[in-house]
C-alpha cells in the first residue's frame, strides 16, 4: 500500500462525531469534505454554530501542524478582520488534539471557525471578483510579514522553487506531443526563471489559492469573504502567491491573462510587487500547472480512488497550450500594466522623448507628412467600398477607389490611424491567441497611402535589424526592422512593413542608415501582401521583439497595454494631432459670423480661407492637422510660439504686469540691450503697442523738433492703420477707398533700380532717384516751406521688396536735413537682423537715422514696438507735455522683448538669415534661367522678392502668374504673398530660424508650382 495512503486518516462521519465530543465537548452534525492529504469535517453544532473539523495526515510532522497553528494564531493577532478560520481550543485549552486510528496511526484533530460563503468555483469569475481575491491575498500575506516558523520551511513538491523537479515526472505523461509541450515551459524555467528566484523577496505565503479554498460572498459574488485550507502554506517567494491564484483562476477562463491581471492589480493594491517579480509571472503561472499536470500523471494510477488530484488535469492542460501559444512578453506587458508599470521597462519614456524632439525629426516622406493635404483611409468603415475590396482581395479596385477620392477631394495622403476598429482583419491569423472566440481588429500601427514607389526616410539615424520577405496571404510582403538609440532615450524599433522588394538588395542587417536616409519604397500589391499601397509604419519600446513578433493587430481589450508597447507613431511619422480632431467653429460659420459681427473690410487671404489653430517654429497648422510652411508672416520673427518668448511672458505675466508710472527693472534693461544694437547718436527709446503707435509717436517727435508738417513718403509706401498715417501711405490713399494725398503730402518715386530708365547707368541710380525728392524740397521752398520729415521703409516692402539703389539714402538724407527736416527710417518690417549682415536694414545704406520705428519682430508676436531717436530729438520733444502710453514698456513686454534679443543673438540668427538667404537667392537665380517669366530676383538676409513679367524686355508685369504661383504655393503647404503696384513681385519673408532644410522644400515647391502654373497658362 502507499504509505500515504496508509497515513491518510479514513475516519467515518460517526467516528469522528465522537472525537468531536470527546476532545471538544460538541454534539454536531458532521459532513465530509473533499481534500487530498487530510480529513475535514463541516460540523453543524446544536447551538448553531459551524465549524471544521480537519484530522491531520498521520505523515505529517509536528512541526507542520504546529506551523498552521502558529500562522492562524499570528493572523488573529495582527489582522483580525480578515475572514479566515480562527482556532477553537479543545476542553483543555489547547490547540491541536490527537487520537489514533484502527491502523495504529497518531492523527492530530484541529477545529477551526467556519468561513461563510460559496466556493468561488461554484460562481463566475468576473475582473471583479479576482480583483478582490488578489486584494484579500495581498492583505493576508502583508499580515505575516515578519512571521517565520520552522514548519514553514518544509520540502514540498508544490513549492514554486522547486517546479524544475517536473523534468523527473515527464516519463509519466504518455504523449510525446504533451511532454515536448512541458519541456519548453522547463527550458524557460531552468534558463531565465529559476536563477533569478533565489533574488526575490520570500514570506510565508498561502501557496493554494485555488478556487475551491476562496470563498465568495452569497450575495455579493464580485466579492471574496473568505480564504480557507492553509495546508499548503510555506516560505516562498511572494510572487508565487500570484502565479498559484493566477493559474487556477484562468482554468477554463476566456481570457487567462486578463484574469492574472485583475488578480495582480489587487494584490498590488494591498501588497505592492516589484518590477523583476511581475516580470516572472507568465513563467510562474504556468510552472504551478506543470507541476500539477505531472504530479497528477504520477498519482494517476490513484485518481480513480481519489477524484480530487484529478479535478483540476484536464483544465490545465487547455490552459497550458493556451499559453504555450501566447508570446510571453506580451502577457508579462499585460501583467506589468495591471500593476501600474510599463508595459516594458522605459516604455514611455520613449513616447515622451519623440514628442519632445519632434522638431528635429527628419521628414518620412520627401517632404514633411503634415504639409500633405490629407484624409482618413476608410478602413474603420466597414461599408466603404474601399473596406470591403481591401484585406487582398481586390487590391487594384480598392486603390482605384481611393485614387478617385484623393481626386475630387486633393488629397495627396491617406492616413491609416493606430487604434482604429477595422473589419478587414477577418483571416485565421486575426484571431487573439489570449482571449477566447475574440478577433484581433485594433490597428496597432500607423498606415501611410500613397502611390506605389513613393520613397520613404528614417526620421532618425537608425541601424538595420533585419529585411525579410513576409509570403504569407495579407502579410508585409516586405518587412523591415530598423533600431533607433537617441541619446536621452531608450532604445525602440521602427516597423516599415508592405516595402517594396528592391530594400533587399540594397540595405541589409547592421547597416548604418543617418537621418533621412532613404528606407525603401512602398510595394505594390504584388509584393506588399496583397493591399493597396501603403506604409505601415510601426514603433515597438520592446526592442527583444523581432520584426514578425510585432504585433500589427491587437485585442480591444488590451490596446491600453498595446499603446505603451507600439506607441502611436504619428508624432515620429510628422503628422500634426489636429488632423485626427477637428475643434471649435466650421469655416462657413466663422465667415458667416465674421461677416455679421466684424468690420466689413476687414479682409481674408486666399477664395478658400484657411483656419489656423497652432503655430510652432516655421510651421502654421490648419484645423485639419495641414502644416503650412510660413514664408510670409514675418511677425513671428524668430518663430511661431517660440518657448523662449513663451517662457518669458507666462513667468513675468504670473509676477507683475503694470505701467511705466512705477519702477521695473525691465524697461530699463531692454532700452539698454535695444540701443546697444543701434548707432551711438541712437539712444533714447520710447515703447508702444504696434507699428502703427510707433510711427505716430516718430510723427510727434518731429512736429515738436521741426515745428512742420509736410511729409516727403515714397510711391507706394505704407506706414500703419490710423489716420495721420494712412494719410502718408500712398498704398493706401491711391488705392479704392482714397482721398489721393493731402496738401501736406509729397509722394516721391520709388526708387525701384529694376525699372530705372535703360539710359541711367546703375551706379547713378540712386541719385537719379533722390533728384525726385530734390524736387520736391525744391516745389516747399518756392512755397516758403519746408520739409518737415522724410519717412520710409529701409527696404520697401508694399512697393514691391524694393531694394534702394547704392547712396539713395545718403543723399535724401542730406537733402531733408539740409531742408530742416528729419529722417525717419520705419524698419517695422526689415528690422532686427533680417537683412542678415547689419541689425536694421538702413545700415546697409551707410546711415543714420534721426527716428526709428520697430514693431512687428520686436516681440515674436507679442504687441509690442518702440521709436529710438537722438537725445536732440528727444530734448525737443520734452516740452512739458506729459507722454504715457498705459501698456507701453510694460513688464511682460519688455521681458517678450528681451527674450527675443536673447534667441537672435544666442542662436546667430543674423548669421543665418544671411546663409540662407544667400542659398534662396542663389536657387531663384537659378530657376530665373529656367523661366522666362522671373524678371528680376532681389533679397537681402529672409527679406526676398521675385518679380515675373510677361516681357523681360518691356518688363510688362505678370500678375496672372504671380497669383497663379501665390495660390499654388499655398495649395502645396506654403505661405508666401504679392506685392506691389500690380501684385506681381513673390514676397517671402520666413522666420529668422528658417534653415537650409526649409528653403529646400520652398524650392521644391516653388519648382513644382512654376512648372505647373507655366503649363497651365501657356
Amino acid at each position: 500500500m502507499n504509505d500515504m495512503l496508509k497515513t491518510t486518516p479514513d475516519f467515518s462521519t460517526e467516528a469522528a462525531a465522537a472525537l468531536l465530543k470527546e476532545h471538544y465537548g460538541l454534539s454536531a452534525t458532521l459532513s465530509l469534505l473533499a481534500s487530498e492529504r487530510d480529513q475535514n469535517f463541516k460540523v453543524e453544532a446544536e447551538d448553531g454554530s459551524i465549524s471544521i473539523l480537519k484530522i491531520i495526515n498521520g505523515a505529517e510532522p509536528e512541526v507542520e501542524s504546529d506551523f498552521q497553528t502558529a500562522l492562524l494564531s499570528h493572523v488573529g493577532a495582527h489582522a483580525a478582520d480578515l475572514p479566515v478560520p480562527h482556532i477553537r481550543p479543545t476542553l483543555s485549552g489547547a490547540s491541536l488534539a490527537s487520537t489514533t486510528s484502527t491502523r495504529g496511526v497518531t492523527h492530530r484533530l484541529r477545529l477551526v471557525s467556519w468561513v461563510e460563503g460559496l466556493p468561488l468555483a461554484e460562481t463566475g469569475r468576473n475582473d471583479a471578483a479576482l480583483q478582490s481575491l488578489g486584494r484579500m491575498l495581498g492583505r493576508f500575506d502583508a499580515s505575516l510579514k515578519g512571521f517565520m516558523h520552522p514548519g514553514a520551511l518544509r520540502d514540498l513538491d508544490w513549492d514554486i522553487r522547486h517546479a524544475g523537479r517536473s523534468t523527473d515526472r515527464l516519463h509519466h505523461v504518455t504523449s510525446a506531443e504533451d511532454r515536448a509541450l512541458l519541456e519548453r515551459f522547463l527550458v524557460r524555467f531552468e534558463k531565465s526563471v529559476a536563477p533569478r528566484l533565489a533574488t526575490l523577496r520570500a514570506a510565508v505565503i498561502h501557496n493554494d489559492a485555488n478556487d475551491w479554498n476562496v470563498l465568495v460572498d452569497k450575495v455579493d459574488h464580485d466579492t471574496i469573504s473568505g480564504l480557507i485550507d492553509f495546508g499548503d502554506a510555506l516560505h516562498a517567494p511572494v510572487i508565487a502567491e500570484v502565479a498559484i491564484a493566477a493559474a487556477y483562476a484562468g482554468l477554463d477562463h476566456p481570457d487567462p491573462i486578463g484574469a492574472a491581471a485583475a488578480i495582480a492589480r489587487g494584490f498590488h493594491a494591498e501588497y505592492p510587487l516589484a518590477e523583476e517579480e511581475v516580470d516572472l509571472l507568465f513563467d510562474l503561472i504556468a510552472m504551478r500547472l506543470v507541476t500539477s499536470v505531472t504530479i497528477s500523471a504520477s498519482r494517476r494510477a490513484h485518481t480513480d480512488d481519489n477524484p480530487y488530484l484529478a479535478i483540476s488535469e484536464r483544465p490545465a492542460w487547455t490552459l497550458l497550450r493556451k499559453l504555450d501559444r501566447m508570446n510571453p512578453r506580451f502577457a508579462t506587458a499585460i501583467l506589468r500594466h495591471a500593476c501600474g508599470f510599463e508595459a516594458t521597462s522605459g516604455a514611455r519614456k520613449v513616447s515622451a522623448w519623440i514628442n519632445a524632439n519632434r522638431k528635429s525629426l527628419k521628414p518620412l516622406l520627401e517632404r514633411p507628412a503634415a504639409t500633405y493635404p490629407a484624409a482618413l483611409v476608410p478602413y474603420g468603415d466597414p461599408t466603404h467600398p474601399m473596406t470591403i475590396k481591401s484585406a487582398g482581395e481586390q487590391p487594384d479596385e480598392a486603390q482605384a477607389i481611393w485614387e478617385d477620392y484623393c481626386r475630387a477631394h486633393g488629397v495627396e495622403l491617406g492616413i491609416g490611424p493606430f487604434g482604429e476598429e477595422r473589419t478587414v482583419y477577418a483571416g485565421e491569423m486575426f484571431v487573439s491567441r489570449f482571449i477566447d472566440h475574440t478577433r484581433r481588429t485594433r490597428h496597432l500601427g500607423l498606415d501611410l497611402f500613397m502611390a506605389a514607389g513613393t520613397r520613404l526616410y528614417t526620421p532618425l539615424a537608425a541601424t538595420v535589424v533585419s529585411v525579410e520577405i513576409e509570403k504569407d496571404p495579407l502579410g508585409y510582403g516586405c518587412l523591415i526592422a530598423l533600431r533607433h538609440e537617441p541619446e536621452g532615450c531608450p532604445p525602440f524599433v521602427t516597423l516599415w512593413g508592405h516595402m517594396a522588394h528592391e530594400a533587399m538588395g540594397r540595405i541589409k542587417a547592421g547597416d548604418r542608415l543617418a537621418a533621412g536616409a532613404l528606407v525603401g519604397e512602398m510595394g505594390a500589391p504584388k509584393e506588399n501582401g496583397g493591399w493597396a499601397p501603403h506604409l505601415h509604419l510601426q514603433l515597438s519600446t520592446d526592442t527583444a521583439l523581432s520584426a514578425t513578433e510585432i504585433l500589427g493587430v491587437g485585442e480591444p481589450q488590451f490596446l491600453d497595454v498595446w499603446t505603451e508597447l507600439f506607441p502611436d507613431a504619428r508624432t515620429f511619422a510628422g503628422i500634426a494631432e489636429e488632423f485626427y480632431e477637428k475643434k471649435g467653429r466650421s469655416h462657413e460659420e466663422i465667415v458667416k459670423r465674421r461677416k455679421e459681427l466684424l468690420l466689413p473690410n476687414l479682409s481674408i487671404s486666399y477664395d478658400k480661407p484657411i483656419k489656423f489653430v497652432r503655430g510652432e517654429g516655421v510651421w502654421l497648422i490648419d484645423d485639419s492637422g495641414r502644416a503650412y510652411l510660413d514664408c510670409f508672416n514675418n511677425v513671428c520673427h524668430i518663430g511661431h510660439a517660440h518657448p523662449a518668448v513663451v517662457e518669458a511672458m507666462a513667468k513675468q505675466a504670473a509676477i507683475l504686469n503694470t505701467n511705466t508710472r512705477y519702477l521695473h527693472d525691465n524697461i530699463v534693461a531692454y532700452a539698454e540691450r535695444l540701443t546697444a544694437t543701434l548707432p551711438k547718436e541712437l539712444t533714447v527709446a520710447g515703447f508702444v503697442n504696434s507699428g502703427s503707435e510707433a510711427n505716430s509717436l516718430a510723427l510727434r517727435l518731429m512736429r515738436a523738433h521741426t515745428g512742420r508738417e509736410n511729409a516727403i513718403t515714397l510711391d507706394w509706401s505704407y506706414h500703419g492703420t490710423t489716420q495721420e498715417l494712412i494719410d502718408i501711405s500712398p498704398y493706401k490713399f491711391r488705392r479704392k477707398g482714397g482721398k489721393g494725398p493731402k496738401p501736406h503730402v509729397h509722394v516721391a518715386t520709388i526708387p525701384d533700380s529694376y525699372h530705372a530708365p535703360a539710359d541711367w547707368p546703375a551706379e547713378e541710380h540712386g541719385k537719379r532717384f533722390a533728384e525726385s525728392v530734390a524736387e520736391l524740397i525744391q516745389a516747399m521752398k518756392a512755397k516758403g516751406e519746408g520739409p518737415g520729415f522724410f519717412i520710409a521703409e529701409s527696404i520697401p516692402s508694399v512697393a514691391g521688396q524694393v531694394f534702394l539703389p547704392e547712396g539713395y539714402l545718403k543723399e535724401v538724407y542730406r537733402l531733408v536735413r539740409e531742408a530742416g527736416g528729419v529722417c525717419i527710417a520705419d524698419e517695422v518690417q526689415v528690422g532686427f537682423g533680417r537683412v542678415g549682415s547689419h541689425w536694421w536694414a538702413f545700415e546697409t545704406q551707410g546711415v543714420v537715422p534721426d527716428v526709428v520705428t520697430m514693431g512687428k519682430p520686436i516681440g515674436d508676436g507679442h504687441p509690442l514696438a518702440a521709436v529710438v531717436t537722438t537725445r536732440e530729438v528727444t530734448d525737443s520733444f520734452n516740452n512739458g507735455m506729459e507722454y504715457f502710453n498705459t501698456f507701453g514698456g510694460n513688464p511682460v513686454s519688455c521681458a517678450v522683448g528681451l527674450a527675443v534679443l536673447d534667441v537672435i543673438e544666442g542662436q546667430d540668427l543674423r548669421g543665418n538669415a544671411l546663409s540662407v538667404g544667400n542659398y534662396l537667392i542663389d536657387a531663384f537665380r537659378a530657376m530665373q534661367t529656367r523661366y522666362e517669366v522671373i524678371g528680376d530676383v532681389r533679397g537681402m538676409g529672409l527679406f526676398l522678392g521675385i518679380e515675373l513679367v510677361t516681357d523681360r524686355k518691356t518688363k510688362a508685369p505678370s500678375t496672372e502668374f504671380a497669383r497663379a504661383v501665390s495660390n499654388g504655393a499655398r495649395r502645396r503647404g506654403v505661405l508666401m504673398g504679392t506685392e506691389g503696384p500690380h501684385d506681381n513681385i513673390l514676397k517671402m519673408r520666413p522666420p529668422m530660424i528658417f534653415s537650409k532644410r526649409d528653403a529646400d522644400h520652398l524650392l521644391a515647391v516653388l519648382e513644382e508650382t512654376f512648372a505647373d502654373v507655366a503649363r497651365t497658362l501657356g
